[in-house]
């Protein structure tokens, strides 16, 4: 590895061409290879809160509602083949989501704050393309297929990903009336943890929520591909340590005259909002 040093860039001699400079060398690489992915902007609309026993009692004796925030716990995905469509497969997410809530009752001004469960699952239908091999690597537990079985297909299958933005909390409504089912789809340990307690399956009133969200899908396999390599990423900086004086880092904070100066509107937003005034008389 050269030597060089920090605060530097790589010096060129004179007499070295620009063409030389250009020149690269070809290395192969294992890399993940995203075969198809879609986007999507879903209004999840009345979807169903469930409380533990503790949560569900103050739901019962609250009057009405405020949804406050919406954040994802968890994602569960699976895949698997669509039939008559040779590289086609579907991928099942479901997403389990905790909603933030202000219960008000009847008599108080103060609210009582709350979190439940929000389940939503979605289906996307991606093309994966197709492999008959099965990989090891010495990083790896060793998998053994299971006796007097055909060859598992899941072996063969691409990996799914999903990718989700912070939910927007739009709104909430209060129910009267017997709180329903839990969703059939088992509900993870780790959620169970994250709320401390069971569901409650039974009360007298339930919380439809409505969020908004973002998310992006995709299909991909370990492929062998070629690049331009240019050289290795050698540092260009020291890294300096930091001071334990307060005083010291709040003199590199520079002013916030934002904050005492509001900017005026960018020139981009003067013609968005550039509303005519048809005044008469």
């Amino acid at each position: 590895m050269p030597d060089v040093s920090y605060g530097t860039s790589p010096r060129q001699s004179g007499n070295e061409s620009s063409a030389e400079n250009r020149c690269t060398d070809a290395v192969c690489i294992n890399a993940s290879r995203i075969y198809d992915s879609c986007g999507s902007k879903d209004c999840l609309s009345n979807l169903t809160v469930y409380f533990t026993p503790c949560n569900q009692t103050v739901i019962n004796n609250a009057s009405s509602v405020k949804i406050c925030k919406a954040s994802v716990i968890t994602a569960e995905l699976s895949v698997e083949p669509v039939a008559f469509h040779r590289g086609y497969y579907a991928v099942d997410v479901t997403f389990f989501f905790d909603i933030s809530l202000e219960a008000y009752s009847c008599g108080c001004s103060i609210p009582s704050k709350v979190n439940g469960l929000a389940v939503y699952g979605k289906r996307a239908v991606l093309y994966g393309s197709e492999a008959s091999t099965r990989s090891f690597s010495s990083d790896e537990c060793v998998m053994c297929a299971e006796k007097n079985t055909s060859c598992t297909y899941s072996a063969f299958l691409p990996k799914a990903t999903v990718q989700i933005s912070e939910p927007m909390a739009l709104s909430a409504k209060l129910v009267k009336g017997c709180v329903p089912p839990l969703p059939c789809v088992p509900i993870p340990e780790c959620v169970i943890t994250y709320f401390g307690d069971d569901f409650a399956c039974s009360g007298t009133a339930s919380v439809n929520a409505t969020i908004g969200i973002f998310t992006i899908t995709q299909l991909e396999r370990n492929v062998q591909i070629m690049i331009p390599s240019y050289d290795f990423c050698i540092p260009r900086k020291e890294c300096k340590p930091t001071s334990d004086d307060p005083c010291e880092v709040f003199s590199k904070v520079e002013f916030p005259n934002e904050s005492f100066f509001p900017p005026n509107a960018r020139a981009e937003e003067k013609e968005k909002y550039n509303f005519e005034c048809s005044c008469n008389g």
